[in-house]
């Protein structure tokens, strides 16, 4: 769905791709989030009452999906080509193959696996941080790891504009460093206030990034192949995503303890970055 979204996205507004799959992906974090909390009211109010929570969650379902109909309207162009397109296996293997071989896709992706693997790992490690090691109260703990939570989805739509005025290079450069020197920063903080502005800075690095990397795969990809380049994108995402907790769980069983767990995720972000860097400089020789 996302990948296919993202692609309806980068078509509707050519020009403000950043901002509108930003505007997108913000929106689905605060559903995401705010699933949970419904959730549970739903069966508290109903004593345990899954039949009604799932019924609401078609309800929800199917709204969203009749919206989807009245308020899209595709450009009649996008639709001449959709009906006299032939969608095949073949095909299918052989756009992909063409999304690998663009070096700046890969490039992209690349970076954009990083991201969520050290997300992925954060979500996990930094509260077992704060708890075992700082030995912060819960309450703190839950405001530190919900710092990123809320800057994330806040500011996404304003770094998606921000990459479409002065392009999509230097916020992922600016974005990767700065989530860099945040996540090696956090085993030797134990301030509460300290340990609360890198978890907001983490969350602005990672903003950067993420709403710079799909407008960059698209403007890369071409309008012929965006739902190609997004499901690749999101392809390599999630791998990411999957990794990073099983990776760093291992480091941080080992010796090194979280002094490795978040260095080993600074050092991912910077190679990653680094490939970034030499893939556009390549490109643009």
């Amino acid at each position: 769905f996302v990948p296919v979204a993202n692609a309806t996205i980068a078509e509707l507004f050519p020009k403000k791709k950043g901002e509108r799959i930003s505007l997108f992906s913000s929106v689905t974090i605060v559903g995401r989030a705010s699933a949970p909390f419904i959730g549970g009211y739903i069966l508290s109010v109903t004593a345990y009452g899954f039949h009604q929570l799932y019924l609401a969650v078609g309800v929800a379902g199917v709204t969203a999906f009749l919206l989807s109909i009245a308020l899209i309207k595709k450009p009649a162009s996008t639709a001449a080509s959709f009906a006299s397109s032939r969608v095949d296996i073949g095909s299918i293997i052989r756009e992909w193959g063409e999304a690998a071989k663009n070096k700046l896709i890969v490039a992209a992706g690349v970076v954009e696996a990083a991201q969520y693997y050290t997300f992925g790992a954060v979500e996990f490690f930094l509260v077992g941080y704060l708890n075992e090691v700082v030995k912060l109260d819960p309450a703190l703990i839950g405001i530190i790891s919900g710092a990123q939570l809320v800057i994330i989805p806040v500011l996404k739509p304003f770094m998606g504009r921000l990459s479409d005025r002065i392009g999509r290079k230097k916020p992922i450069i600016i974005g990767c460093l700065i989530a860099a020197f945040s996540l090696v920063a956090f085993p030797f903080l134990q301030n509460f206030l300290a340990l609360l502005i890198t978890s907001a800075c983490y969350g602005l690095g990672f903003s950067l990034v993420t709403a710079s990397t799909p407008p960059l795969v698209a403007d890369a990809a071409g309008e012929a192949m965006y739902g190609t380049a997004m499901g690749f994108l999101s392809t390599i995402m999630d791998v990411g995503q999957t990794l990073g907790p099983i990776i760093t769980g291992i480091i941080l069983a080992s010796a090194f303890g979280y002094v490795g767990c978040f260095t080993s995720l600074s050092l991912i972000v910077l190679l990653t970055c680094g490939v970034f860097v030499l893939a556009e400089r390549v490109l643009a020789s």
